[in-house]
Parts: C-alpha cells; sequence; structure tokens
C-alpha cells in the first residue's frame, strides 16, 4: 500500500471527518485523479520534441502517456487539425498516491527559493492545479540526458464538493500552501 494512501486513511480522512461532520467515512474528500499535462508548440519545428516529453513523463509517472492532437486548425499558430501538440497522462490508485508522494516529498522541496505553492489555484469545485517550471526537479530525470528544460501542468481532481474541504484535503495530505 503506499505511503500517502495509508497516512489518507489512517489520518486524513478522520481528520476531514470531524473537521467538517460527515456522517459516513465515503463522505470524506479523497483524491480522484492526478492529471499531468505538456502542451507542446514546439513539435511543430522539432520532431523529437513529443518522443523526448513522453520518455520524461513516462519517468516521472511510471505510466506510458498519451499524444493529443489539435481539435481544430488554427492559420494564425501553423496548426492543423490532427497535428501532435501536447503530451498527457492520467494516474489514478496506486502510482497517483505514488507520484503524489514524490511530489510533495522529494520534488517540490527541490525548487530553489521555493515558498510554498499557491492556494489560489482552484476551480471553484474542489479541483487545484499546479503549474511546474522545469522537469529536472524530479530526481528520476537524469539532467545529462535532457534536450530542453520544459515544464508541465499537474492538476488534483478530488471528490471534495468546494474549494475550502479539498484545501483542507491536500494540507493535511503534506501540501506546502503558501502563507500569505
Amino acid at each position: 500500500m503506499p505511503r500517502l494512501l495509508k497516512k489518507y486513511r489512517e489520518n486524513v480522512a478522520p481528520q476531514m471527518m470531524r473537521e467538517f461532520n460527515y456522517g459516513a467515512p465515503l463522505q470524506a474528500p479523497r483524491l480522484e485523479k492526478v492529471v499531468l499535462n505538456v502542451g507542446l508548440g514546439e513539435a511543430l519545428t522539432n520532431p523529437n520534441a513529443i518522443e523526448n516529453v513522453t520518455n520524461m513523463l513516462a519517468t516521472v509517472s511510471g505510466q506510458r502517456p498519451v499524444v493529443t492532437r489539435a481539435k481544430k486548425s488554427i492559420a494564425s499558430f501553423k496548426i492543423r487539425e490532427g497535428m501532435q501538440i501536447g503530451v498527457m497522462v492520467t494516474l489514478r490508485s496506486r502510482r497517483m498516491y505514488e507520484f503524489v508522494d514524490r511530489l510533495l516529498n522529494s520534488a517540490l522541496p527541490r525548487i530553489r527559493d521555493f515558498q510554498g505553492v499557491s492556494p489560489r489555484s482552484f476551480d471553484g469545485r474542489g479541483n487545484y492545479s499546479l503549474g511546474i517550471r522545469e522537469q529536472v526537479i524530479f530526481p528520476e530525470i537524469d539532467y545529462n540526458r535532457v534536450d530542453r528544460i520544459r515544464g508541465f501542468q499537474v492538476s488534483f481532481a478530488t471528490t471534495a464538493r468546494s474549494d475550502r474541504e479539498a484545501y483542507r484535503l491536500l494540507e493535511l495530505m503534506g501540501m506546502p500552501f503558501a502563507k500569505s
């Protein structure tokens, strides 16, 4: 069992039940999925970009990513419908908890001058998005094999009904929110 899942079941869920007066354990919010997404505008000029980013996301997430394609043509961006413009991976259950544990305990503390993540990145429905500027903060990435520093987006989908519940859930799980 992943360490973070064990922490959720033993500490976080009972704490949430006390704080928000839930009647049943399944009412307590939990992480549903984590989505990692990289947009690649450079894929138009660099044919190796998709392959490099796919390998990077597979290394970070432990799961094979999916290449995303343009839904419609946009002439000003020189994009045609069906062109490869990004890479994404959706993590659930065991792999999700293992990734979040690595993100919170080993990757985020490696960011230079880290002050915490923004507490304002909630969407109003209990989901949280986090932008990572460099992929090299993950210990799995070999810095010598990186062709270019790229950022990506990490989205946390929770079963929380409000941002307040989701904030408390992520805070109890160990998310280092910046103090305002």
